[in-house]
C-alpha cells in the first residue's frame, strides 16, 4: 500500500491538492485509491460550503496521473499528462463532501505513444458517485 506521503511524491500536486490518502491495489492496467479529503471543511476545489460531485474528476485525473508514474520506468520521470477530454460521465450523486470513504478506481483502456484512455469510477460503500472516460495526452 503506498500512503499519502508516497501519493505526494510521485504526482506533481502539492500541499492540499494531494487529494488521495492511499493506493490500496495496482497493476499495469488498474489502480484503486481511497480518500477522505472529499469531507475536509477546507478541500481546495469546494466551493460555498460544498463539494460538487464533478470534482470527482479531479481525483480520478490524480489517480490516473498516479498510475502512469508508478508505470514508469525506474529511475525515469514519468511523462506529463495533460487530461484533454472526459466522455459519458454518470453523475451518482449531487456532491461528495457528505459522503464516507471514497475508492478511486482507474483502468487504462487504451494506450500509445502519447495518449492514453481511462476508464473511471467513483465509489463510497457500493454506491457509483461518478463514471466516465477520459483521454490524457502525455507530453512525450
Amino acid at each position: 500500500m503506498i500512503d499519502h506521503a508516497g501519493i505526494a511524491a510521485l504526482i506533481p500536486h502539492a500541499g492540499r491538492m494531494v487529494l488521495l490518502d492511499a493506493v490500496t491495489q495496482w497493476d499495469s492496467t488498474h489502480i484503486a485509491c481511497r480518500s477522505r479529503s472529499h469531507r475536509d471543511t477546507d478541500n481546495p476545489l469546494a466551493a460555498r460550503g460544498r463539494l460538487d460531485v464533478l470534482c470527482g474528476i479531479e481525483y480520478a485525473g490524480q489517480a490516473m496521473a498516479l498510475h502512469g508514474a508508478l508505470l514508469a520506468v525506474s529511475g525515469a520521470p514519468p511523462a506529463q499528462g495533460f487530461l484533454a477530454s472526459v466522455r459519458d460521465v454518470d453523475c451518482g450523486a449531487d456532491r461528495l463532501d457528505d459522503l464516507e470513504t471514497l475508492e478511486v478506481t482507474a483502468e487504462m483502456l487504451h494506450g500509445e505513444a502519447g495518449r492514453v484512455i481511462y476508464g473511471f469510477a467513483l465509489r463510497s460503500g457500493d454506491r457509483v458517485v461518478l463514471s466516465g472516460r477520459a483521454a490524457v495526452v502525455l507530453d512525450v
